[in-house]
C-alpha cells in the first residue's frame, strides 16, 4: 500500500516525530487528565525514531521501515 511506503519514507518519519511531539507537549500543557495524551504521544515518537510502522503489518507491508 502507498500509504505504509510514505510512512517509511524519511518525510514519513519526520511526521510521526513531530506529531508524537506534539500530542506530548499539549497534554503537559492542558494538564490533568490531560498528561494521558503525552503518554499516546510516545507512540508515535518512538515508532518514528526507532523506523518502524506498527499499522504497516495490517496491510501487508513489514513492520522495520529498512525493510521496505
Amino acid at each position: 500500500m502507498s500509504f505504509s511506503k510514505f510512512m517509511s519514507t524519511t518525510l514519513g518519519r519526520s511526521i510521526r516525530v513531530v506529531a508524537g511531539l506534539v500530542l506530548i507537549v499539549l497534554g503537559f500543557v492542558a494538564g490533568g487528565g490531560w498528561i494521558t495524551l503525552s503518554i499516546v504521544g510516545l507512540v508515535p515518537l518512538a515508532a518514528g525514531l526507532m523506523n518502524v510502522c506498527l499499522l504497516a503489518p495490517l496491510m501487508g507491508q513489514p513492520f522495520k521501515g529498512a525493510s521496505r
